[in-house]
């Protein structure tokens, strides 16, 4: 991973929120939100929070009185995740690195983590600290996307910054959301952090958008991988932005498309 990796600054987040959310996270969002609250929790954790699209599913579902602590490492994300969310129920929102946390041990009964965990420098300490804070026979709730390959617009986009500007190493997706999504090593990984139940589930979907840019859009502007674009110039990202859309809509077709997503979600006790 790079530094580049971790960066969403800037317009980073508002693209991010807008174009990126609907076309791949509101749906797994709702379905990691079901699966916390699916036996009784009092005090929840979330960590790598992002602009708070579980956070917006989740406290609806929680029961009246419950702690509701979320983080992030990056304020500009948790700044756009806290003006998203009603007032109403409570949220305790706070900048913290899920590798250090700031809680006591056995502060929890759920620690969930949407498509972040791909993000930590060491995720064998990161399993570590949400174990840590949770109590005992609490749940540690995950996702991970699968390879780049079965998740199709994000490679197509891949495909076509690389092709147009090879010299900027456009690895971002293949090598960051997308590079981490072997069950094998991620069930090794919690167990060398201590988890002996881990269930890992293969969760298949559709990505929609209402138009064959907007992926473009939202994977390039929308994602660190601007940051290995942006160098070379405004031009040349509207002109990867252009012709990954025309890839799109050449596969897909015109109006609304939809193309195969793919993550795994993982239970660890």
């Amino acid at each position: 991973m790079s530094e580049n990796d971790k960066v969403f600054a800037g317009s980073i987040p508002d693209y991010y929120d807008e174009y990126l959310v609907p076309l791949i996270f509101e749906s797994y969002a709702r379905d990691l939100a079901r699966r916390v609250v699916a036996e009784p929790v009092k005090d929840v954790l979330e960590t790598a929070a992002g602009s708070g699209v579980v956070t917006r599913a989740l406290a609806p579902l929680l029961p009246q009185g419950a702690r509701y602590c979320v983080t992030d490492l990056n304020p500009p994300m948790l700044e756009r995740a806290k003006s998203r969310q009603p007032t109403d129920p409570p949220v305790e929102w706070l900048p913290a690195d899920a590798l250090h946390l700031p809680f006591e041990d056995q502060s929890f009964d759920a620690v969930c983590c949407q498509f972040g965990v791909m993000f930590f420098p060491d995720r064998v300490t990161g399993y570590s600290e949400a174990r840590r804070v949770l109590r005992p026979g609490g749940r540690f709730l995950f996702n991970v996307w699968d390879t780049i390959a079965q998740n199709e617009f994000a490679d197509i986009v891949t495909h076509v910054a690389r092709t147009l500007l090879p010299e900027a190493h456009a690895n971002f997706l293949a090598r960051t959301p997308h590079g981490h999504g072997n069950p094998e090593r991620i069930r090794a990984e919690l167990e060398k952090a201590g988890f002996r139940h881990i269930e890992i589930e293969t969760v298949s979907g559709v990505s929609t958008a209402a138009d064959p840019s907007h992926p473009a859009i939202a994977y390039v502007r929308g994602t660190p991988l601007y940051g290995e674009l942006a160098p070379h110039g405004e031009k040349m990202l509207n002109r990867i932005i252009g012709a990954a859309t025309e890839e799109i809509r050449d596969r897909y077709g015109e109006g609304e498309v939809s193309a195969k997503i793919q993550g795994f979600v993982i239970t660890a006790s």
